[in-house]
């Protein structure tokens, strides 16, 4: 369907160079069909291909079907280094032979906030993996290895990955930018077509707002977004698309607070169970096998 639109396009386009080529107003009735007709094909004027990764970069993401948390893993081919972000307890085994078996060292296991519907694999990923530490926002509370503020990096081989505080959903929440790889990991910040709740844990749906919009929303629109969870299947999203569609952080301030204001969500079914934990690193309630 992609060849018609462009084509209808091109022919609009075409439509309005000749109708302007007789007019004494030329210059203001190109901008004036140019414009119109750019608005309208608005898909195919801006949405760029992401960046391919680097041949050296290792990607891969996984899912847990319970808490539709998604757990990625990071590795440099070259020095075998990798990270884990947002592992889930209950998974930490799968994580930790999927690192054995691809020949990689977990250096670090990273938390983009404290979790409210699942305990971490941290506390376990450390046990199975001798040598890896544990890293968290040290806005979140939480105890880690390594506690990051806003601009700390983190390596792993040669590859980078730049924090940004997205307080909001919680006061911990930091999303992960590799901006070599053209990607960016939102946790509960920005989800595909939605966002985290601000109703609990130091929830504030203004400061969740300004920090998407100052911060995930400038970076490239070409950028990968990849969340901590999706409950409908969906694996990525992109800066472009959810800047253009999300229902929700494509209103104004105001009209935002308001939708988060009235979600009249239920109790997070596992939060009084996961919060303690996860403020120790998912160290106990580890288990037995």
């Amino acid at each position: 369907m992609r060849l018609p639109m462009l084509s209808m396009f091109s022919a609009l386009r075409q439509t309005a160079f000749q109708q302007a080529q007789h007019s004494a107003a030329t210059p203001l009735l190109l901008q004036k069909y140019l414009r119109k007709y750019s608005s309208d094909n608005n898909i195919n004027a801006k949405m760029v291909a992401p960046t391919p990764f680097s041949k050296d970069f290792f990607f891969r993401q996984l899912f847990d079907e319970t808490s539709c948390t998604y757990t990625y893993l990071l590795a440099d081919l070259n020095t075998k280094e990798a990270v884990l972000i947002d592992p889930v307890l209950e998974k930490a085994k799968r994580d930790a032979n999927l690192v054995t078996e691809l020949g990689f060292t977990l250096k670090y296991a990273l938390n983009t906030h404290m979790h409210a519907d699942h305990i971490t694999g941290s506390g376990w990923l450390k046990q199975l993996l001798p040598g890896s530490k544990s890293i968290i926002a040290k806005a979140s509370g939480a105890k880690a290895d390594i506690h990051l503020n806003e601009g700390d990096p983190v390596s792993f081989g040669r590859h980078r990955i730049d924090t940004l505080a997205t307080p909001g959903h919680t006061n911990g929440c930091m999303s992960f930018v590799i901006h070599e790889q053209g990607c960016v990991f939102t946790g509960d910040t920005v989800l595909i077509r939605g966002c985290g709740r601000t109703d609990f844990q130091e929830g504030d749906a203004g400061h969740l707002y300004d920090n998407v919009h100052s911060k995930i929303f400038t970076l490239p629109e070409n950028f990968r977004l990849y969340p901590a969870h999706d409950y409908k299947g969906t694996m990525e999203s992109s800066v472009w698309e959810e800047k253009t569609y999300n229902p929700r952080l494509t209103k104004t301030k105001q009209e935002f607070i308001e939708i988060m204001n009235n979600l009249n969500l239920p109790y997070p079914k596992k939060i009084d169970v996961s919060l303690p934990a996860n403020r120790e690193c998912g160290v106990y309630d580890i288990p037995k096998e």
